[in-house]
């Protein structure tokens, strides 16, 4: 008997009974959905998909779900977290949610998931789901708007255990207080070799203490085992009943204290950084509460787990060393701050997050153990599928070769919007396979869907970009759905025309990506922005609004002008050839100004491994006349990139995005002013504040919208 036949069978019957119910009405319950976003991690690490370079991480808890499943090996996101993560959950490109880069402190509400929109949690609400989140939100709030920290719920999230803004803060070299700023690079005491201490005191936030003696079983130095325990670690002493005197409980300490937020149902709960649930390894937190919250799901109601690691995302600091076998306690001693160690610890915590990720397959029942501990995972003993991306591509610092550095995380190049998608389960006909036609993360979303027998484009009140992706998972044969792949990423709307200050990298090049001065840092930059402390900077602590006013200052010194990273990138491909589209603010040092300028460029691309071809600068078609073919091709792509960006009007005044400016949207204005008067998608000029202008708006553009257009 031909049981591989037997079992495609059952998967395609399971199917069609799954999809025929439509979406929890029929007595089939749809399986659950464990996602899992891993933060920066592109195709570049990925050993299962054929990459890694000389060094990969260890992830063989994952490579075990990708060899039991499908391995899309063409799969776009965008260049950034937030844009990446929108576009999962809502189905739409950026220039559809106005969500281009990482959201920051000083981003307007218009720059963040609206309330409007149909998340994945309120899509599948229509087939019974429940939908928790678990780690980094980073989707909206709290800065800015109306709901706070409360945002996961409003955007129907039932259960949200994590990080609002998503960053893990700075690493405090102070080590909780025990020394001056700059003495410990990772934030715990290193080892006495390394200038530490190999015993002392660990005091609790409780109030209690325990003294901790050389290496143990977790494979970490003694600072860092108080660290992950919650404590501030006093190296060579004994505890006091009194503490001494600086001990701060309440500093962030990048992955090791956090401020934590829970939503649970309407209520909103702002963990303190005293509080133990606050201080930890944030990889480990976050499983920690998807296992909780997936053991507490009841069988007969079908849900969904978003496990949003934010592993391993600078800042980079040191994983716990039981969760990173292969390094153990010997990475301890290496300089957070030191380029070639963070390249080592940047593995560490992606080897971490997959130690995790294992942990909450066994833990809730997805997988077992074999005897040497390996991961045993049969794909149709659960009712459960799981979907695993990486969020946008690499950070420059950590990408493995052949890709590039120079252009990754931030720009729409290959190594910047190339990204895993593993999909395994159930559904799955024929696993253990490939598939090398193009798919966008926008078409996650209507995977959720499709899993739940959805009729997505029929339950979505409004344009989407996703194309199906269930027909790659139930036919090993099914031809490419997509014609073209696209990825945007730019700057997102602050009031009155605001920015993100000017981080220049490696001495040589300026990007306005960094939210922050602290997150420039964190990444390895001199900000030069307001607030500027670097002695090499011109015009500190002023500093600058952009990377052309960095450019007209060493002019004006005298200095070598450098290279001013994409403001605007934008790319579109096909299944050979990619188009990509920059926008870059140029100082002209004749006119003395700073004016946008917008170039092109042309590559042929593909998958091969080891050796994919890339979109490098030396390989652009366009450094030499083309051939009529090429033209041709290269003519399509423009037109189609052109038409992608032009398929969502304008419409002023419709703030609940539903096509039309009505009576609606006025009593929309009208409930947000009663209780908020700052910023919110009814900020029509941008100024921060919804009030009356915002209201003549309305009244000015009362009517239908011009009709935005799908674009795959």
């Amino acid at each position: 008997m031909n049981t591989k036949l037997i079992r495609s069978t059952l998967v395609l019957f399971a199917s069609f009974l799954l999809l025929s119910c439509g979406g929890g009405g029929g007595s089939a319950r749809p399986p659950n959905i464990l996602f899992v976003v891993m933060d920066d991690v592109g195709i570049d690490q990925m050993a299962a998909f054929g990459y890694g370079g000389a060094t990969p991480p260890d992830m063989p808890n994952i490579n075990k779900i990708a060899a039991s499943g499908v391995r899309f090996r063409n799969t776009w996101s965008m260049p950034e977290c937030s844009p990446g993560r929108a576009s999962m959950f809502v189905g739409r490109y950026p220039f559809r949610t106005n969500i281009y880069q990482a959201i920051g402190p000083n981003d307007l509400a218009n720059s963040q998931l609206s309330p409007y929109e149909m998340t994945t949690p309120k899509l599948l609400k229509q087939a019974n789901y429940e939908s928790g989140m678990f780690g980094k939100f980073h989707l909206g709030g709290p800065e800015n708007n109306s709901a706070g920290n409360g945002t996961p719920g409003v955007l129907g999230w039932d259960y949200f255990y994590g990080w609002i803004g998503g960053l893990p803060a700075s690493i405090d070299s102070t080590a909780g207080g025990i020394a001056p700023i700059g003495t410990y690079s990772c934030g715990f005491v290193p080892s006495a070799f390394k200038g530490g201490a190999d015993t002392g005191a660990c005091y609790k936030s409780n109030g209690t203490c325990s003294v901790i003696a050389g290496v143990i079983a977790s494979n970490n130095v003694p600072g860092k085992q108080c660290l992950a325990s919650g404590g501030i670690f006093v190296p060579n002493g004994g505890c006091q009943a009194v503490p001494p005197v600086g001990l701060n409980f309440n500093q962030q300490n990048a992955y090791y204290v956090s401020p934590l937020v829970i939503n649970s149902g309407t209520t909103v709960t702002a963990v303190p950084l005293t509080d133990s649930r606050s201080r930890g390894y944030r990889t480990k937190l976050e499983a920690d509460a998807a296992i909780s919250w997936i053991n507490s799901r009841s069988a007969t109601k079908p849900w969904m787990a978003t496990v949003s690691f934010s592993a391993p995302h600078t800042p980079v600091q040191q994983a716990p060393g039981n969760l990173t076998p292969l390094s153990g306690a010997g990475s301890d001693d290496l300089d957070c701050k030191n380029i070639i160690a963070q390249r080592v610890l940047q593995n560490q915590m992606t080897e971490a997050l997959d130690s995790e990720f294992g942990r909450i397959l066994v833990e809730t029942g997805l997988a077992t153990r074999n005897p040497d501990g390996t991961l045993a995972y049969d794909p149709a003993a659960s009712n459960t599928m799981i979907v695993i991306v990486g969020d946008n591509g690499t950070l420059g610092n950590s990408v493995k070769l052949p890709f590039n550095a120079q252009r990754a995380k931030g720009t729409a190049y290959q190594t910047g919007v190339w990204d895993p998608l593993i999909v395994a389960g159930p559904l799955v006909n024929q696993p253990n396979r490939e598939v090398n036609h193009m798919v966008n993360m926008v078409d996650v979303f209507q995977l959720f869907g499709e899993i739940a027998g959805i009729n997505v484009k029929a339950a979505v009140p409004r344009t989407l970009d996703s194309a199906p992706l269930l027909p790659y998972l139930t036919n090993a044969a099914q031809q490419s759905i997509r014609k073209v792949n696209f990825a945007m990423g730019g700057y997102n709307t602050q009031a009155n025309g605001g920015r993100n200050g000017p981080c220049v990298i490696s001495q040589n090049s300026c990007t306005q990506i960094p939210i922050s001065k602290s997150v420039c840092e964190d990444n390895n930059g001199v900000w030069w922005g307001a607030g500027a402390t670097d002695g090499s900077v011109i015009n500190a602590p002023t500093g600058y609004q952009s990377c052309c006013q960095v450019n007209q200052a060493l002019f004006k010194a005298a200095q070598p002008q450098i290279i001013i990273n994409p403001e605007i990138s934008t790319a579109v491909r096909n299944d050979n050839y990619k188009l990509v589209q920059n926008t870059v603010q140029t100082y002209d040092s004749v006119a003395d100004t700073c004016s946008a300028v917008v170039t092109n460029e042309f590559y042929q691309v593909d998958q091969a491994t080891p050796t994919p071809k890339l979109d490098n600068v030396d390989v652009n078609l366009l450094l030499q006349p083309l051939s009529p073919t090429l033209q041709t091709v290269y003519d399509g792509l423009m037109v189609q990139l052109n038409s992608i960006l032009a398929s969502q009007p304008s419409c002023p005044g419709d703030g609940n995005m539903d096509g039309v400016v009505d009576a609606q949207d006025n009593a929309n204005w009208l409930s947000i002013i009663a209780n908020w008067l700052t910023s919110s998608v009814y900020d029509f000029n941008f100024d921060g504040l919804t009030d009356n202008v915002d209201s003549q708006t309305i009244t000015n553009n009362q009517g239908a919208c011009a009709t935005a257009t799908a674009t795959y």
